[in-house]
C-alpha cells in the first residue's frame, strides 16, 4: 500500500495519540507499505509550532528517517492539480496533500471529513 499522511496523522503516529486508530496503524507500520510525509504537511508543522498551537518534541527528520517515511515534495504538478480543485474544502494544506494523493495515487491517511468531498482515496474508509 503507498500511504500519504495528513498532518494530523503524522502528528498522532509519533505521538502515539489514541486518535490515529487500530485500523490505520497498523497500516503505516507494515514493511510492505510505502509511506509519504507531504513537505506540505512539514509546513504546516512548522507553522503551527511558531505559532505556539503545537510542541514539536525531538527531531521530526530523524523520527520520520527511522519510521522509513519518504518526503513528497510539492511539484509543479502538485500546484496545479491543487488549484484545480472544487472549493469543497479552503485550507492550502490540505488542498495540496489531496492533489498529491490524487496526482501519485496515494491512499491519503486523514480524518478530515471534508476530504470525503473529493476524489481521492482514503483510509479510513468513509462509511459508505
Amino acid at each position: 500500500m503507498r500511504l500519504l499522511l495528513d498532518t494530523h496523522a503524522l502528528i498522532w503516529w509519533f505521538t502515539a495519540d489514541r486518535r490515529l486508530r487500530a485500523t490505520e496503524r497498523p497500516a503505516i507500520a507494515d514493511p510492505e507499505a510505502v509511506v509519504y510525509v507531504s513537505a506540505a504537511a512539514i509546513w504546516e508543522i512548522a507553522i503551527k509550532a511558531s505559532l505556539g498551537r503545537i510542541e514539536v518534541k525531538g527531531d521530526l527528520a530523524q523520527e520520520m528517517e527511522e519510521s522509513a517515511f519518504l518526503e513528497l515534495p510539492i511539484r509543479w504538478g502538485h500546484a496545479r492539480a491543487a488549484g484545480a480543485l472544487p472549493r469543497h474544502h479552503e485550507d492550502p494544506f490540505d488542498r495540496m496533500l489531496i492533489a498529491q494523493a490524487r496526482v501519485e495515487s496515494l491512499t491519503l491517511v486523514s480524518y478530515d471529513p471534508a476530504f470525503r468531498d473529493y476524489e481521492v482515496t482514503l483510509l479510513p474508509k468513509p462509511a459508505e
